[in-house]
């Protein structure tokens, strides 16, 4: 049987599980500087030791709605760059088993029972391209990244 550690990510409603390779650390309550002009997945910046990240709205990048207010930002590196994605409740580490089904999501590769609970594998190699985040590179968004 295999298994695979995860961040496991509340928003709203839905449970997602973030390979936990991709996390770098949790963020409380950050506080997040909109921006007019960002795409819609783009909740803003925050500021974490001196560096602006961007925020990204994780249920606009899955498809499923909006995050709305989010209580933790979980900051990955991705391919791109820095960025935090929302979370609405306190993320916790979990360990995955065989996945339960396959999921239709774009940007998630499987979903995973955990007792009571179905959490949905995010696929982070997807999920945070440019493309997705509206054709934007995040990087720009937080002026550390070239054009």
């Amino acid at each position: 049987m295999s298994t695979e550690q995860a961040l496991l990510l509340p928003v709203g409603s839905d449970l997602y599980a973030l390979p936990l390779g991709w996390a770098r650390e949790v963020v409380a309550a950050p506080v997040v500087t909109r921006l007019v002009t960002a795409p819609a997945a783009v909740l803003g910046l925050f500021n974490l030791r001196g560096q602006l990240i961007p925020l990204l709205d994780t249920a606009a990048l899955l498809g499923t709605g909006t995050t709305g207010a989010p209580a933790y930002a979980v900051v990955v590196d991705g391919a791109d760059g820095v960025a935090g994605l929302a979370t609405t409740g306190v993320p916790r580490r979990e360990t995955l088993g065989e996945p339960a089904a396959s999921s239709e999501l774009t940007g998630t590769s499987g979903q995973y029972r955990l007792g009571q609970e179905v959490a949905t594998l995010l696929d982070p190699a997807v999920l945070l391209t440019p493309q997705r985040i509206s054709g934007h590179d995040f990087r720009d968004l937080a002026g550390n990244g070239t054009t």
